[in-house]
C-alpha cells in the first residue's frame, strides 16, 4: 500500500516538475529531486528509468553532481520568469503589495539561478550522451 503512494506521488511530482520546464515560477528540479526519491523508496525499476531518461536524468544528476545549468538555460528561465511576473503585474495583480510580492519573488528567483553554477557545454553534452547510452542498455 505504501509503495503504491509513493508511486503516486512520484508521478504526481513528475507532472509539476514537467510543469515547471514551461512554467517558471514552478520550479522543475526540485519537483524531479522529489520524484527521485519517491521512486527510490517505492521502485527501484522507476528510479532506474528516472536517472537514466535522457531528458530528465541530466536534470536530476547535474545537481546531485554540482554541474550546474547552462548558460542559454538561465537566460531562457530568466527571460521567461520576467516575462510571466511582468504581465501578471499589467493585467491581474491590481493591488499594490500583490506586484511587490511578485517583484520580490521574481527577484529571488533570478538570483538563485544566477548563483547557480553555469555549466559549460561540453560537460553537459557528455551528461545527455551518458543518459542516452544508460537508457538503451
Amino acid at each position: 500500500m505504501t509503495k503504491a503512494i509513493y508511486i503516486i506521488l512520484g508521478f504526481i511530482s513528475l507532472g509539476c516538475g514537467i510543469f515547471g520546464i514551461f512554467i517558471p515560477i514552478l520550479p522543475t528540479t526540485p519537483f524531479l529531486l522529489l520524484t527521485a526519491y519517491l521512486f527510490v523508496k517505492s521502485s527501484p525499476k522507476l528510479y532506474n528509468w528516472l536517472i537514466n531518461n535522457s531528458f530528465f536524468g541530466s536534470y536530476i544528476r547535474n545537481y546531485k553532481e554540482h554541474n550546474g545549468m547552462l548558460l542559454i538555460h538561465k537566460i531562457v528561465v530568466i527571460v521567461l520568469l520576467w516575462s510571466v511576473i511582468i504581465t501578471t503585474m499589467i493585467y491581474t495583480a491590481k493591488e499594490l503589495w500583490v506586484r511587490l510580492l511578485l517583484a520580490v519573488v521574481a527577484i529571488a528567483v533570478s538570483t538563485h539561478i544566477l548563483m547557480i553554477k553555469t555549466l559549460k557545454q561540453e560537460i553537459y553534452e557528455e551528461s545527455r550522451v551518458k543518459s542516452a547510452e544508460q537508457e538503451t542498455n
